[in-house]
């Protein structure tokens, strides 16, 4: 599988083509990686509400491991970027090597840690007696190829840094696909199928939960080990031989440490957030628990365009700030916050729109489903917001401003959300509409932030290598 680079300095592309070239590949691998999530509850929830909830109960925890691997990504990838801008294709691949370390210091790291503790955890997040053994033994099967999840995230994100977005797309396709199928053969027992009027014989584990974490963890195993594999081309973007010097760079390593250290403590913070936030809606009723956690869960797809436009703007804006074109930083920079509002507003439109069959999909339960669609149409008018806030986090990172995405965080979810949610929904007694109006309050708070550092352009000077 060769890489597939796209030239960011060409000046005789047209910016947006560029843009939407590396833009698409990221979106869609955001949507596949999101939906592998809900095709694997979907299929273990067939086996009772028990298998959901030990799935379930470990997402947390899963989100937080993600999120510190994006975050050490983040601290090598932006480096890389530049490095790629300004043609220094050797220091590139020598930031990639002390990469490398991280990934096999951390991925093992990971791995003793939470086998270590996978037996307590998920009592500690409040599962339920009789779930508790399906969720250890989750916990420990997923965690035990964290070191190939470390290599995907980073791998990944090398290569995007470079400007190829499209082989850790395909990559991620054959991994879900690995995932789907290793879940119908081994989450059920062996059965009588119907095709086109013809009964077949299927064979099946019925391994039930810890099937579906043994897919999982086969999915992850091969994407981490073809990205690797990939990246370690001769012949690829950045040009990396498996042979070449892994001597400790402290310079490298630091800075690499103080450009990830604000995104993982960003991470930490809204995960912290969300569990408290989770707790006080609690406290509200079971159907407004219920609502919350659905609307929340569809509100996250419609954040995928700006995911997507956030990982393109960080890998133009930086390799153009590499090459020393401000300018093309600038325009870059401006093309990404545009296209990705525009986006974003579409999604809040198809949020309110299509409020009712969404919410449906999730629940036949009509006080959920009635009280979802408010919540969606009040979320919908957020979503331009998100966008500027997600995709100018993109532009400042690449700028080497990791710090101001995480003070906006910090501040829009533990002075504005949190609140205004202890306000409006208890004293005041709006309930579950009160943390929707603190969250959109939040969102916009955010966006508004961003963007007047974005019109400061003190990005475009603060990091000059």
């Amino acid at each position: 599988m060769a890489s597939q680079s796209i030239d960011i300095l060409d000046q005789s592309r047209p910016p947006a083509k560029t843009i939407w070239l590396l833009a698409w590949p990221t979106v869609m691998e955001q949507l596949l990686q999101t939906m592998t999530g809900y095709v694997d509850t979907a299929m273990v929830g067939s086996l009772g509400a028990g298998a959901t909830a030990a799935v379930a109960i470990n997402t947390s925890l899963t989100w937080l491991i993600n999120g510190l691997m994006n975050a050490a990504t983040l601290g090598f990838s932006i480096q890389v970027a530049r490095h790629v801008g300004n043609g220094n294709l050797e220091l590139s691949r020598r930031i990639v090597r002390q990469g490398m370390l991280v990934l096999l210091a951390g991925g093992l790291g990971l791995t003793l840690i939470f086998q270590l503790l996978a037996g307590s955890l998920p009592v500690i997040l409040g599962a339920e007696p009789e779930v508790v053994p399906h969720a250890v033994n989750y916990l420990r099967i997923l965690s035990s190829v964290h070191l190939f999840n470390l290599s995907m995230v980073m791998c990944g994100g090398f290569l995007r840094s470079a400007g190829d977005t499209r082989t850790p797309l395909q990559i991620n396709i054959l991994a879900n696909l690995a995932n789907v199928c290793g879940n119908y053969f081994l989450i059920f027992s062996p059965r009588n199928v119907r095709i086109l009027g013809k009964e077949f014989y299927v064979w099946g584990a019925g391994l039930g939960v810890e099937g579906a974490a043994a897919a999982t963890a086969f999915s992850i195993f091969l994407a981490g080990c073809l990205l690797f594999w990939v990246l370690f081309q001769k012949k690829g973007v950045l040009g990396l031989s498996i042979r070449g010097d892994y001597r400790k760079d402290n310079a490298i390593l630091k800075t690499a440490f103080d450009l990830g250290l604000p995104v993982a403590l960003e991470r930490i913070s809204n995960s912290s957030g969300q569990l408290v936030l989770t707790r006080l809606v609690a406290g509200l009723g079971t159907v407004p628990l219920a609502t919350y956690y659905l609307c929340n869960t569809l509100e996250s797809i419609s954040y995928l365009p700006g995911f997507g436009f956030a990982i393109a703007a960080t890998t133009l804006v930086g390799q153009s700030l590499g090459a020393g074109e401000k300018e093309l930083a600038k325009t870059y920079g401006q093309k990404c916050i545009t296209y990705c509002t525009i986006m974003m507003a579409i999604a809040g439109f198809s949020l309110f729109l299509f409020a009712k069959p969404l919410i449906s999909l999730f629940t036949p339960d009509v006080q959920v489903i009635a009280l979802g669609i408010i919540g969606l149409r009040i979320m919908a008018f957020a979503q331009p917001f998100s966008g500027l806030g997600i995709v100018i986090s993109g532009i400042l990172r690449a700028g080497g401003d990791t710090k101001s995405p995480f003070l906006i965080m910090l501040s829009g979810m533990w002075l504005v959300r949190m609140t205004l949610v202890t306000i409006l929904s208890y004293p005041l007694g709006l309930g579950i509409y009160g943390a929707w109006i603190a969250m959109i309050a939040d969102i916009i708070y955010r966006g508004l932030i961003s963007y007047r550092l974005y019109r400061k352009e003190q990005w475009l000077y603060l990091w000059n290598i």
